[in-house]
C-alpha cells in the first residue's frame, strides 16, 4: 500500500484516496476478488487503474461502452500509462500491435467489450498473456433481475476461470441489494470485500415538477432561462422527442443539439465533442448519451420523460456535478409516459410460438450443436438479445452446455500477394499452412475457408488451424476477417420442448412484470411525500438516517399527484385498423403479439426484413396506446 500511495501521487496526482478506494485497492493487492458499488463519479476507475501499475501482468477491463474505453485510454496515455483498447474501429495492424504489447508485458491495461471474450481468436491470443486482474464495469448487467441484464455478462465468470485470473473487480453505480448478492455469488466475492460508499450526493438538488404532457417543454424552457446556465443534459425517451425538444429550445433562443442512436456515428461524435468542449451547452438526448462521458461540470440534468427505472434515473442524474459544485436534477413528471415505457417491456417479450419454434429447431439439431443467433433471431422473430437470453437460460438450467462461440468462416487477404506469403513458409509449419490455404476457395482478392471443413480435409484439429491463421495475421502476412459467428453447444440430454416452452414463457412473463414494476416505482417515487434523496438511496439499500435538507421537498415544495390524461382507449377507427391489418394475413404478423408490436411501433426482426412492413404507413399508428389494449383487440380478432 505504500507503493500504491506513491503511484497515487506520482502518476495520478492525488494526495489521498476517495471514500472506498483504499479498501478496494488493498483487497485486490492481497489477491482477493472485490465488488465496488460507488455512485456515478465516485472514482471507481482508479480502483483497478492503480493496482494495474503495481501488478506484474495485464489488467483486462471489460466495458460495454466504446466511448468510455476511448476516454479512459486517452486519459491514461496522457499520464504515461501503457493502456489500449480493442474495438471494431482498429485496423488489423493496430490490433496486432496491441496483442504483441500485451504478450510481452509492455501493456498494463487493455479495455475490451464483453462480447470479445467469446471471440475464439481473442482467447487464442490471450493464451500468450499473463492476466493478473480482471475489472468488470457496469457489473450489474450480470444479474438477470437487474435493470440492464446482458447475457454476455453471465459468461464472464467462466472466462475468468478459463484464463486463471482469481483477482476480479466488479464495479457498478446502480446495484440494489439483490443485484449485489448476484454479483458476489458469480465471482465468489466475500461479503466483507463488498465495498459500498454512500449514494447521497450533497451537491445535487433533486426536484420533481409535476407537469401535464403539453406543459413540459414550456416548463423546461422557463427553468433553463431562470437558472444560471452551465452544461445541461435533457433526457427524453424517444428519438423523435429529442429532435422536437431540441428544435423548441433553439426556437426559444437556447443553444441545444439532439443526440440519439438514429444519428450516424460522425454526427454523434461531433455533438459529443461540442458538448464536452462547451460549444453546445445543452444536449437533448435519449439514454444513448452520457454513458462513460467524463464531464465534471455538468450543472443540470432534466428528465422531460419519466426514466424507465430508478436505477436508470440514479445513473443519469449522477452525471451532474462530478466536480462537487451545486447542480440541479429535475424531473418533469407526467404519468402519460408510462404507456410508452410499458410498451417497450411488453414488446420485448417473445411469443410462446416463437419460443417453441426455437426449441424445436434446437432439439432437431442433435449434439454437438452449432447455431447462429442472427438466424435464430430472424427465423423466430426475436430480437438478438432475447435469443441470447433464451440460450443463456438453457445453459443455466443445464439443458445446454456451451462449448464456445466460433466463426464458421474466415476471409484472408494477402497484402504482399499469396506467392510472396507461401515463399516465406518452410519446414513442417510451412507444409501445414500450405495445406490450410489449399483447402480454401480463392475469390477475386480474398481466400474463403471454413475451419471445420479444413479440419476434416487435412485431418488436423480446428484449434490448430485457427491458431495458424492467427499466427499469419500476427506476422503481417495476411489480413484476417472472421465471418458467420456461431455458438457451439453440447446437448447432454434430449430437450423436453413442452416443459422448456412452459418454463421460458413463464420466465419472460416474470421479467416483463419486473420491468413494469420498475417503471411503476419511478411514478411512486415522483408522487411520494418526504425527502426525495432519502427515498432514492433507500431503494439501493442505504439508510440515510435523516432527511437530506436540500431536495425540493426538504426545501418546502410539497409532493403532488403526477398529472395523467384520461385512460387511453381504442376508438372505433383504431379497432378497424387492427382488423384491417390482421385480415391481410401477413405471415410476420400472424401472432396477436406480433401484430400489436407492429401497430405500436415496436421493431422486431420480422418487420425489419425485406417485406417492407416497417416502412408501411400503419407501422406505429397506435404507438400512443397501451400495448395490452391493442393486444386485447388483436387476440379477439384471432378468436373470432
Amino acid at each position: 500500500m505504500e507503493r500504491a500511495a506513491e503511484h497515487l501521487r506520482r502518476v495520478f496526482g492525488f494526495d489521498g484516496f476517495r471514500p472506498g478506494q483504499e479498501e478496494v485497492v488493498r483487497t485486490l493487492l492481497e489477491g482477493r476478488p472485490a465488488l465496488a458499488v460507488f455512485p456515478t463519479g465516485g472514482g471507481k476507475s482508479l480502483c483497478y487503474q492503480l493496482p494495474a501499475l503495481l501488478l506484474q501482468g495485464l489488467t483486462l477491463v471489460v466495458s460495454p461502452l466504446i466511448a468510455l474505453m476511448k476516454d479512459q485510454v486517452d486519459q491514461l496515455q496522457a499520464l504515461g500509462v501503457a493502456a489500449a483498447r480493442l474495438d471494431s474501429t482498429l485496423t488489423a495492424e493496430e490490433a496486432r500491435d496491441i496483442y504483441d504489447r500485451a504478450a510481452d508485458g509492455r501493456l498494463k491495461l487493455l479495455y475490451v467489450a464483453p462480447e470479445r471474450l467469446g471471440n475464439e481468436g481473442f482467447r487464442a491470443r490471450l493464451r500468450r498473456t499473463r492476466v493478473d486482474l480482471l475489472a468488470i464495469d457496469e457489473a450489474h448487467c450480470i444479474s438477470e433481475w437487474g435493470h440492464n441484464f446482458r447475457p454476455d455478462y453471465l459468461k464472464i465468470a467462466a472466462f475468468a476461470e478459463e484464463v486463471g485470473v482469481r483477482r476480479v473487480l466488479c464495479l457498478t453505480a446502480t446495484a440494489t441489494p439483490s443485484v449485489s448478492e448476484d454479483i458476489r455469488a458469480a465471482f465468489d466475492i466475500a461479503e466483507a470485500d463488498h465495498v459500498q460508499t454512500g449514494f447521497h450526493r450533497p451537491n445535487l438538488t433533486l426536484r420533481v415538477l409535476p407537469c401535464t404532457a403539453d406543459a413540459r417543454v414550456p416548463t423546461l424552457i422557463d427553468r433553463l432561462r431562470d437558472q444560471s446556465g452551465g452544461a445541461t443534459v435533457v433526457y427524453v425517451t424517444l428519438q423523435k422527442t429529442a429532435e422536437r425538444v431540441a428544435e423548441a429550445l433553439n426556437a426559444a433562443g437556447l443553444h441545444a443539439a439532439a443526440y440519439h442512436a438514429g444519428l450516424n456515428n460522425e454526427v454523434r461524435a461531433r455533438i459529443q465533442d461540442d458538448f464536452m468542449d462547451g460549444r453546445v451547452p445543452i444536449v437533448v438526448a435519449t439514454i444513448a448519451f452520457g454513458m462513460g462521458i467524463d464531464k465534471a461540470d455538468i450543472r443540470a440534468v432534466y428528465h422531460v420523460n419519466l426514466p424507465k427505472s430508478l436505477e436508470g434515473y440514479s445513473q443519469e442524474i449522477g452525471r451532474a456535478g462530478r466536480d462537487g459544485a451545486p447542480s440541479r436534477c429535475e424531473l418533469l413528471a407526467c404519468a402519460d409516459d408510462q404507456a410508452v415505457l410499458d410498451n417497450f417491456s411488453y414488446g420485448d417479450t417473445p411469443t410462446d410460438a416463437s419460443i417453441r419454434g426455437l426449441l424445436d429447431q434446437l432439439a432437431a439439431g442433435g449434439t454437438p450443436l452449432s447455431v447462429s443467433q442472427y438466424h435464430l433471431s430472424r427465423d423466430h422473430d426475436m430480437r438478438p438479445l432475447v435469443v441470447a437470453t433464451v440460450l443463456t437460460y438453457l445453459e443455466l438450467s443445464g439443458d445446454l452446455v456451451a462449448t464456445g462461440p466460433f466463426y464458421a468462416g474466415y476471409k484472408l487477404g494477402f497484402p504482399q500477394g499469396r506467392p510472396a506469403v507461401e515463399a516465406r513458409l518452410d519446414g513442417e509449419r510451412g507444409a501445414f499452412i500450405r495445406a490450410i490455404l489449399g483447402a480454401g476457395s480463392m475469390g477475386r482478392s480474398l481466400l474463403s475457408l471454413e475451419p471445420d471443413v479444413v479440419a476434416e480435409q487435412i485431418g488436423q484439429p480446428r484449434e490448430r488451424i485457427v491458431t495458424a491463421l492467427t499466427w499469419l495475421e500476427q506476422q503481417g502476412l495476411v489480413t484476417l476477417k472472421a465471418a458467420s459467428l456461431r455458438h457451439g453447444f453440447h446437448v447432454p440430454r434430449p430437450l423436453e420442448v413442452d416443459r422448456l416452452t412452459a418454463e421460458l414463457v413463464a420466465r419472460f412473463q416474470q421479467r416483463e412484470q419486473a420491468d413494469i414494476a420498475r417503471t411503476a416505482s419511478v411514478l411512486a417515487f415522483a408522487e411520494a411525500p418526504g425527502c426525495l434523496t432519502r427515498r432514492l438511496v433507500g431503494y439501493f439499500g442505504e439508510e440515510l438516517g435523516q432527511d437530506c435538507g436540500h431536495c425540493g421537498h426538504c426545501l418546502g415544495e410539497p409532493a403532488a399527484p403526477v398529472p395523467r390524461s384520461a385512460p387511453a382507449s381504442l376508438t372505433e377507427s383504431d379497432r378497424d385498423l387492427v382488423e384491417e391489418v390482421a385480415a391481410e394475413g401477413h405471415p410476420a404478423l400472424a401472432h396477436p403479439r406480433q401484430l400489436t408490436r407492429f401497430l405500436c411501433g415496436l421493431r422486431s426482426p420480422a418487420t425489419s426484413g425485406r417485406n417492407g412492413l416497417q416502412r408501411d404507413r400503419r407501422f406505429g399508428a397506435l404507438e400512443d396506446l397501451p400495448f395490452l389494449a391493442v393486444l386485447d383487440v388483436a387476440e379477439a380478432h384471432r378468436s373470432a
